[in-house]
Formats: C-alpha cells, sequence, structure tokens
C-alpha cells in the first residue's frame, strides 16, 4: 500500500496532518500485524530480503518471529525507509507543515529533530568529521543560521554545532544549504552513526602519538556512502583519540579508539597502534572496555565496520532503553561479541598485555583555551571559550575572519563546548585576542569558566528538567565574583538521563530533576550533584553529595563545595578531582555546609 499525502482541500492543516498520521498508524498495524504472523514477506515480496537494508530487515524478523514486539520506529523504519522520502519531506515544507510522529523519526536521519513543545520548530545536527571545518565554511553556517534558524548555534560535545529554530518551511533549504558548503547533516540523528570525534590538535599537537584526521574522514565517508550501515538497533558513537592535549574523550563511544605506542618483543610489530575499547555509554555509567587488542590504524575503518554490522544483526530493536551496544555486550559477553567481529574480519584481533604499551602522554585539561604551541615552529592553536557553546551568526563570522586573516584558515570544535583557531603566528597571537574580545568572546577565562559545560536544557530540549545553560551561566557569574580556583575544574549541567553532557565524568557533574518547592505539592527546576567523576587514566563515576537541590541554590552550593576544597585540601597540589575522592558523599556535605555557616 503507497501512503498517499492528505487531500489539500476541506480540511485545515491541523486535520490533513491528523490524517496523515492516521493512515501513517494504519499502515504501522499492517505490517505490525505481518510480523505477528511470523515475519511472513507480503505477497508477491521476495523470500529473502534483499538490498542494503536486507540485514536490518533479517534481523527485525529474527525478533518477531521469536514473538517479540518491535518498537515503534522500527516499524518507521520498514514502513517507509527514511532515505526514500525526501519529496515527502519537501512537500510538508512548502506546506510549513509540523511533521507526523513517524516523520519526526524518519527526518532525524537528515539531521533535523522536531523539538515541540520546548521549541515548535526544528533543531539540526551537522557532520563535521574530526570537527575541524574551514573558515568559509563556518562563515556559511553562520548565514544558514540566519536565514533558516534563530540567528545562532551551539556547539555541542561531541565537537558538532546545532542550528536551532528552524521552521519546516526552512527545513529542505537548511539541508542542501550545508551541503552547499561541503557539509551535510545526514546520519546526524536517529538509529544512525554519529558525528565522528577525534583529537582537535591532531596534526598540529606537538605530543600526539598519531595524526587522528585521515581515520576520522575515512570512517565518515565509508559511513555517508554505504546505507547499510543507517538504521542501527540504536544511535551509535564512535572516536579517535591520538594522544594530544586536549582529551577526545573516546572512552564514554560505543567504539574508542585510543592511539598508543606498542613496545617491541610482544608478538606485534613495535610501533603506533589503536587500543580497541567497546561499550562506553556513561549516561548508563559505562566507560569503554579495553581487553589488549590492539588495531592497526589503517584497518580502523574496517574493525569498525564489522562491529556495526555484528551489532545491526544482534541489537535489541524492541526495547529503546536497551538498544544500545553497551547491553549486546552484557548479554553477550564481550569475548562473546569479539569472536562474530573476528569471524567477519576473517582473521583474528591481534592482542598484547599492558606491559606492552608504553605510557601514553597526559592531556592537559586547560589546552583548549588560551594559546598553545603547535609542532610547527612560530605557530600556535588559540582556544576560545564560548558561553556554555553559544555563538551568534555575528560572532561566527568574525571568528572566521580572524581564522582566514590570521591562522591557518581552520576553526576546531572540541567535546568542551568550545574552539581553537590553529596555525597563528607568534606575531599574530595579540591581535588574535584583541580580535577575538572584539566580538565578545575571549580567550583567557577563570579555571570555573573554562570548564563549565551545559546541554541545551529544557529552553531547547522537551526530556530536559532544567534551564541548564541559564544555570551553568549563574555558576559562572556566581563563583567568577567569590572564589580564586587556582586548578582546572570542570562542570557539567545536564538537563535528563540521556547525560549529553555527561555529568557523571565532571569533577562537579549536576542532572536537572524536578525538585520539592515551598510546599509538598510545588515542583520546581532543581538538580542531585554529583562529584569526583573523571575520563581518561582518572576515568570514574561520580558519586551523588547533594539531592534535590533547587536551581537558585545550585551557584552558592557549588561555591561551598570549592571553598570546603580550598579550605581543607592537603596541599595546593592536591585537585580537586582527588580531595572529592577521598571523602564519602555524607562527608563532603558536611565540608560544604561548614563553609556555609562560617
Amino acid at each position: 500500500m503507497k501512503l498517499e499525502a492528505a487531500p489539500t482541500t476541506d480540511f485545515s492543516d491541523e486535520q490533513k496532518r491528523y490524517l496523515e498520521g492516521f493512515m501513517s498508524g494504519m499502515q504501522v498495524g499492517r505490517v505490525g500485524r505481518a510480523f505477528a504472523a511470523g515475519g511472513a514477506p507480503a505477497a508477491g515480496a521476495p523470500a529473502e530480503p534483499t538490498g542494503p537494508d536486507a540485514a536490518a530487515i533479517k534481523a527485525q524478523d529474527k525478533l518477531t518471529a521469536a514473538g517479540k514486539k518491535l518498537v515503534d520506529q522500527e516499524k518507521f523504519k520498514r514502513e517507509m525507509h527514511p532515505f526514500d522520502a525526501y519529496e515527502r519531506l519537501k512537500d510538508q515544507a512548502r506546506n510549513n507543515a509540523n511533521p507526523t510522529p513517524a516523520d519526526n523519526f524518519r527526518w532525524r536521519y537528515y539531521g533535523i529533530f522536531w523539538v515541540a513543545p520546548a521549541q515548535t520548530s526544528y533543531m539540526a545536527r551537522l557532520r563535521i568529521p574530526n570537527g575541524i571545518l574551514k573558515h568559509w565554511q563556518m562563515a556559511g553556517l553562520a548565514d544558514i543560521a540566519e536565514s533558516c534558524g534563530g540567528g545562532y548555534t551551539h556547539v555541542t560535545t561531541r565537537a558538532n554545532f546545532q542550528i536551532r529554530e528552524i521552521e519546516p518551511k526552512n527545513a529542505v533549504t537548511l539541508i542542501e544549504g550545508i551541503q552547499d558548503i561541503g557539509l551535510c547533516s545526514r546520519g546526524a540523528g536517529a538509529d544512525n552513526i554519529r558525528n565522528v570525534t577525534g583529537t582537535p590538535t591532531a596534526g598540529i599537537d606537538p605530543q600526539e602519538l598519531l595524526d587522528t584526521r585521515p581515520y576520522a574522514r575515512e570512517w565518515h565517508y565509508h559511513i555517508l556512502n554505504d546505507r547499510s550501515l543507517f538504521g542501527l538497533p540504536r544511535k551509535f558513537n564512535v572516536a579517535f583519540d591520538g594522544a594530544g592535549k586536549i582529551a577526545a574523550l573516546e572512552e564514554t563511544n560505543d567504539i574508542a579508539f585510543t592511539a598508543v605506542e606498542v613496545k617491541d618483543g610482544f608478538g606485534v610489530e613495535g610501533g603506533i597502534w589503536f587500543r580497541l575499547g567497546l561499550g562506553g555509554i556513561t549516561g548508563h555509567k559505562d566507560f569503554a572496555k579495553y581487553s589488549g587488542i590492539v588495531v592497526r590504524p589503517e584497518d580502523a575503518t574496517a574493525v569498525a565496520d564489522a562491529i556495526v554490522r555484528v551489532f545491526v544483526e544482534h541489537g535489541d530493536r524492541t526495547n529503546r532503553n536497551k538498544a544500545r551496544l553497551k547491553y549486546v555486550l552484557d548479554i553477550m559477553g564481550h569475548d562473546g561479541f569479539l569472536k562474530l567481529v573476528e569471524e567477519r574480519l576473517k582473521k583474528p584481533f591481534a592482542r598484547v598485555p599492558a606491559e606492552a604499551l608504553a605510557s601514553r602522554p597526559l592531556s592537559d585539561r586547560m589546552a583548549h583555551v588560551g594559546v598553545h604551541k603547535q609542532k610547527q615552529a612560530g605557530l600556535n592553536w588559540v582556544g576560545v571559550a564560548l558561553p556554555v557553546g553559544k555563538l551568534t551568526c555575528e560572532q561566527m563570522r568574525g571568528l572566521a575572519k580572524i581564522a582566514q586573516d590570521l591562522g591557518d584558515g581552520d576553526i576546531r570544535l572540541t567535546v568542551w563546548q568550545n574552539l581553537l583557531i590553529s596555525g597563528v603566528r607568534d606575531e599574530s597571537i595579540a591581535l588574535v585576542s584583541a580580535a577575538v574580545e572584539k566580538i565578545g568572546l575571549a580567550t583567557q577565562v577563570s579555571n570555573v569558566r573554562a570548564g563549565l559545560i551545559a546541554c541545551t536544557g529544557n529552553a531547547g530540549c522537551k526530556f530536559a528538567a532544567s534551564d541548564t545553560k541559564r544555570h551553568a551561566a549563574a555558576i559562572g557569574d556566581w563563583c567568577d565574583e567569590r572564589i580564586n580556583l587556582d586548578t582546572p575544574l570542570n562542570i557539567h549541567l545536564t538537563g535528563c538521563h540521556h547525560s549529553c553532557a555527561q555529568h557523571y565524568i565532571s569533577d562537579i557533574g549536576l542532572i536537572a530533576a524536578k525538585v520539592p518547592g515551598a510546599s509538598e505539592d510545588d515542583q520546581v527546576e532543581g538538580y542531585h550533584l554529583f562529584t569526583g567523576g573523571g575520563f581518561g587514566p582518572d576515568a570514574d563515576i561520580g558519586q551523588e553529595v547533594f539531592h534535590d537541590v533547587k536551581s537558585e541554590d545550585v551557584p552558592k552550593t557549588v561555591e561551598a563545595l570549592l571553598k570546603a576544597y580550598l579550605a581543607n585540601r592537603t596541599s595546593p597540589e592536591e585537585t580537586f578531582l582527588t580531595f572529592s575522592r577521598r571523602h564519602d558523599g555524607e562527608a563532603l556535605r558536611k565540608l560544604a555546609e561548614a563553609e556555609v555557616a562560617a
């Protein structure tokens, strides 16, 4: 049955959308009943699925044949694949029509997300491999955000851009405009492999073991040009870390490729390899697990491809909350999963003991802000701090001009919600800093502001329980006036359990919640506060210290914790992370409360 658009006469726009959704639901029901009958093909259909979507269809059929029920998103894919529905999206744009629930899911394959009721508009995410774009692409994005969106962008924790407040009528113009400037948004949402991250200082970092750009780029184009790598059981993240000064947080990804130096004498050729980690998803309190496997950098794409295809076959399509790679690994065990990957690769993995790996260079927690020497003589990268990731279009154009005139033309986004201008000559540093300040940004900020990260919050996301960006800014304003912190610190605010701001791995992490207000029946915006989270060599999940803190009280609570740290640390060299980990939650609360009472 072919879905036709709702009639264009006699009905209001709201009625048309209802009828469209009703017909979509009828078709989904038909598909579901066919599945319930054991996945038997419809009359005239081939007995065996073929084409690029065959593996996903077979995985669906296997589940329904076992008597399980697919989630709606899987039915939406089966009913009408998003990449077969572009004309439908164009029709909705012509009519400035809001998407049906099914189409809201489908259009995420093009990188646009309907975010009502937070905003009655789309949000767009891009694909920028390794987070690096050219100055003219930055300027082009500013024009697109201004003409199609709300006149601003957000830099995200996947070294990416979000454009917001996109009316339905502008959706296609935006998607095609992004492609016009050599970028894309294809597969940036839904059950696909998301933006590929890498070390932001790749190719310019004096301590890096490996330039991650070619590997991120190869994987990026491998995904884009193979439709069978779309329509996974759930979203999928891959990151490459080359051991540069700025951490890429690869261990928080489904696949982590971590550059390491393998010593001679351990059964494999000595040199630089990727150490393979699997199953990172810190919102579910798990980092990627490493098992001694090392991968030649030139084989990274083939290995990632095999891992994804095993995930396609075995991932859960009946429960969205248990559909990520972590849960496949929990059920099958890492060894069982890796055996299937080896079978697909038709060769065993290379494995080495821990003692075969040389010590990796440590990251610098402040290398993403300020001026830092590149490996190229006389050149520097300059880290620009953004107010919790937000940029106006004028600031974007200004940064593009600075990169063009005073840098090497590249803009490098980081997972710390800021960006770098690279290739700045020694004699141009002062001019770059002055130009950045002139557009309302800064290259030097306090330790509190440098590590302040926030997701979109309920101002633009329906899942969030609090206005995270506004509350993060309030923390910075309050603490900067009252505390002179002499050590790097990360404070992450996330709006919901999806943990886009990764609150569990922060020195101080806050997850939004509705908390008791003036009365038992009153619910207000607030947070639960954690401390002691870390990443890299310090990777661990934070412990809860405060529960149900009203948003208005959060800045004072953070201030009290930081004052307790400064007053009770063993020495100026003791970091907040070490301090918070040598106390349990109750002890930290008492120390903070003592500072309030003082």
